[in-house]
């Protein structure tokens, strides 16, 4: 009879509740004690994570490369490539729209931030400048493409990846040798995922008991008008928002969607960074969702570098909370700046944790609300962090699967199959 094997994707939820747990319980009871603070919040639990979240990024630059060749040469077409591209771009601007448009409508229903004490501490946050719209698209082309792959700027890698494999394309037989080694490389890539998963419950664990450890849910507390509203706004767009559109532009359904992608989303909560779960993402999206790689290799990386849904949701309630705090009547010409403006910041926003807040001080600056009110919500920003990048991934799967059925490159026996791509322990070869 055969062994039953525990799902990759359980021992990851398992791993991230019982480190949330010991996380809390020492941010409760142990903040004073030297060797546990020293010992294994800045020790253990530091050195266990930073690794695994650098395994994670170690990952991402060579497999969008070797995907994105293949996805562009896999196309075989520049006008389709460009018709995926628009179709994507615009798929992402449509749901970061939404995104900000029902966040500003709940906070002003709900308002939270009315009779605020503003005595709590406001923190220390001071604005960096956010790069003006006309330098963001300058950078899109790298001046140097291998300092773009040093310092993982997406974008520029995107760009020259797309350059350099539709002059694969051009060159035609001479061309096809790296196609075919690419293509093998993906192949590879694909298997150090799985190899770093494997070990996920591990990292997972010190990630979730570090994180909270240091931040508790303590700090929630006092925030808890602007957390919640929040939280309930992801929440209506992950489930609300998301399962629409599946339902309706992807046909597909959104149970089996959400559930295909739990691991992704668990992986996105405890890294907090979009880029960090590309190869999670990707894996997901084509092995257990049944996109080809030719548009996911695009559209994923595409999306976790454009598409901040989550973010937008908190600069939408971030407005109207620090509005209502600080007592200032915004019109509702500002709320169409708002929006208008965090849709083009999702475009410049890089996938990294915290950097919703710059671009919240961007928006701030633009409709005249304190910058400094921003110290007041970063008690509780790193968990919201890691619930927005949640819903941030969870939007880039779901205009893949809506760009890859309307391209026909949805596999529905794969989406349908509950145990396609399902990772349980990684087998490795040996000798006889």
């Amino acid at each position: 009879m055969p062994q039953h094997k525990t799902p990759i994707t359980t021992k990851i939820l398992i791993a991230m509740l019982l480190g949330l747990l010991l996380g809390s319980l020492i941010n409760q009871f142990a903040q004073n004690i030297d060797w546990i603070q020293h010992g294994l919040v800045n020790g253990l639990f530091y050195v266990v994570s930073a690794a695994f979240v650098n395994a994670l990024k170690m990952l991402v630059v060579p497999l969008v490369t070797f995907s994105l060749i293949c996805g562009v040469c896999g196309i075989g077409d520049v006008s389709t490539l460009g018709r995926v591209g628009i179709k994507a771009f615009a798929l992402y601007l449509l749901t970061t729209g939404l995104a900000i448009t029902l966040a500003l409508t709940v906070a002003l229903l709900i308002s939270p931030g009315q009779g605020f004490e503003t005595t709590a501490s406001l923190g220390n946050f001071t604005a960096k400048p956010a790069p003006p719209l006309t330098e963001v698209l300058i950078n899109i082309v790298p001046g140097n493409p291998i300092q773009a792959f040093a310092e993982g700027n997406m974008l520029q890698i995107i760009f020259f990846v797309i350059l350099f494999a539709i002059a694969l394309l051009m060159t035609g037989e001479k061309g096809q040798p790296l196609v075919d080694l690419a293509d093998r490389l993906n192949e590879v890539m694909m298997n150090v995922v799985t190899l770093v998963m494997d070990f996920a419950p591990v990292g997972v664990f010190f990630l979730m008991a570090k994180t909270f450890s240091e931040q508790g849910f303590g700090l929630i507390i006092p925030m808890i008008g602007y957390f919640s509203v929040v939280v309930l706004c992801l929440i209506l767009h992950c489930l609300g928002t998301f399962s629409l559109l599946l339902h309706f532009l992807a046909k597909l359904a959104p149970a089996t969607f959400f559930k295909k992608m739990r691991s992704a989303q668990i992986f996105a909560f405890s890294t907090a960074s979009s880029n960090a779960t590309i190869p999670i993402t990707l894996q997901a999206v084509e092995k257990r969702i049944g996109v080809n790689n030719a548009t996911a290799a695009f559209t994923v990386p595409l999306g976790a570098t454009i598409n901040m849904d989550g973010t937008a949701i908190m600069q939408g309630v971030a407005t109207v909370f620090i509005a209502n705090v600080y007592g200032i009547n915004l019109e509702f010409s500002d709320y169409l700046t708002v929006i208008g403006m965090s849709i083009l910041a999702s475009i410049g926003t890089a996938g990294v944790p915290g950097v919703g807040l710059i671009m919240l001080a961007m928006v701030f600056n633009q409709v005249g609300l304190p910058v400094e009110g921003i110290g007041l919500i970063l008690g509780v920003d790193r968990v919201l962090d890691m619930l927005r990048t949640v819903v941030n991934i969870t939007g880039d799967a779901t205009v893949t699967s809506i760009v890859g059925r309307s391209e026909n490159e949805l596999d529905d026996s794969i989406f349908n199959d509950p145990n396609a791509g399902i990772i349980t322990d990684v087998e490795l070869p040996h000798k006889s």
